[in-house]
């Protein structure tokens, strides 16, 4: 059993956040492999399917961001997932928009729901990492992160959450070849030019 986590903000006011591009990525996940209505649970809201052969955990924690370890600890602890078992999907403000990068492990880089899941679960856990860009002022990062997401960026969002969500049972990939790398080349491929798939 694997535990795919979408960080963000819970409440209709945060919904188009860019910080919230994580709930949107598992959302979409839910929605095209046919995942059950949420239950909530574990301090969030949690959806049960599979990913191929394999049983798969969504969890959307409700804590609000910066608490969200807690949701993601009380589940893994549950459900005795290790944090190995773990894939959390994010906003990311040092990529691009529009480009997605797989990690495991390493430091927070200022994010404080990957912070707080630190501090519940360690560091081993894999991380989804979606560009949502730099404004180029760090004065301007707060109002940039929870800005909404402009009409203009759907041009690039749909087409980047729809293959996010037909490449995720990549995450499920146990032969040679890493899970990571073969979920991005999966997005890659989806979001070549003149791809109709």
């Amino acid at each position: 059993m694997l535990l795919l986590v979408g960080l963000g903000n819970p409440g209709n006011k945060y919904n188009d956040n860019r910080h919230n591009i994580g709930f949107m990525a598992v959302d979409g996940i839910v929605r095209r492999h046919n995942f059950s209505p949420p239950k909530e649970r574990f301090q969030g809201l949690i959806f049960e399917g599979r990913l191929g052969s394999e049983k798969i955990l969504i969890l959307k924690p409700q804590t609000f961001m910066n608490l969200s370890g807690q949701s993601v600890g009380e589940a893994a602890r549950f459900y005795k997932i290790p944090p190995q078992g773990i894939f959390v999907f994010h906003d990311e403000l040092d990529i691009p928009a529009a480009k997605v990068k797989f990690k495991t492990g390493g430091g927070h880089a200022g994010n404080n729901g990957i912070r707080s899941i630190i501090q519940h679960m360690g560091k081993d856990f894999h991380r989804i990492r979606i560009g949502i860009g730099h404004p180029g002022d760090k004065d301007q990062v707060h109002g940039h992160v929870l800005g909404n997401i402009e009409k203009s960026d759907q041009i690039w969002l749909k087409p980047l959450l729809e293959a996010i969500a037909i490449a995720a049972p990549a995450l499920t990939d146990r032969s040679g070849e890493t899970a990571g790398a073969r979920f991005l080349n999966e997005v890659g491929l989806r979001l070549k030019p003149n791809n109709n798939g």
